[in-house]
């Protein structure tokens, strides 16, 4: 998922890593339907790893929330579901889907539960979270609820703390144009 080219200038040598797009990932979404970051070019997106069982739970509604409001200009949230944490997400991706409607009316698109780290981490979250295969920087998702921001390329920005709220005004500014 990289590229390393050799520039030769003046007889130096300099590894260059390129920053790769996610809108090369295709991955099954919450009802075991394929589904293409490639059709997100264009737009903005934040990559949250979900849980039902969380005292960070409720952001879904701030989550949720952020969607309404932004989601006609250009921005998605995407929800992966991970039981990675504590257990906090025990459910099949029947009972996820489940709860978050109901709890949350969440409409915002939302993915298979995987795993966000370790030896079964998923490669969508290998490609977020190491700088070798998306090029910006790496990270490790600490809790749930941890947003990846990626600009209408499909390239990283930015890793945001489990407890950034969705609305926090850097978000905001994000969604708006202005850098993070």
């Amino acid at each position: 998922m990289y590229i390393i080219l050799l520039l030769a200038t003046f007889g130096h040598t300099q590894n260059v890593l390129m920053k790769e797009s996610i809108h090369s990932f295709t991955v099954e979404d919450i009802d075991g339907k394929p589904f293409a970051f490639s059709s997100l070019k264009g737009k903005k997106l934040m990559i949250v790893n979900t849980a039902s069982k969380c005292g960070l739970t409720p952001q879904y509604e701030k989550l949720e929330a952020l969607y309404q409001k932004h989601k006609d200009d250009d921005f998605v949230i995407i929800g992966f579901p991970a039981n990675n944490f504590l257990w906090q997400e025990p459910g099949s991706n029947q009972d996820i889907k489940d709860f978050c409607a109901v709890n949350y009316g969440v409409s915002f698109p939302m993915m298979a539960k995987i795993s966000v780290k370790g030896k079964k981490q998923h490669p969508i979250y290998k490609f977020l979270t190491k700088k070798q295969e998306n090029g910006v920087k790496d990270s490790s998702v600490s809790w749930n609820f941890q947003k990846y921001l990626l600009d209408e390329n499909g390239y990283l920005v930015d890793v945001l703390s489990p407890r950034t709220q969705p609305d926090d005004t850097k978000v905001l500014n994000w969604i708006n144009g202005n850098t993070p």
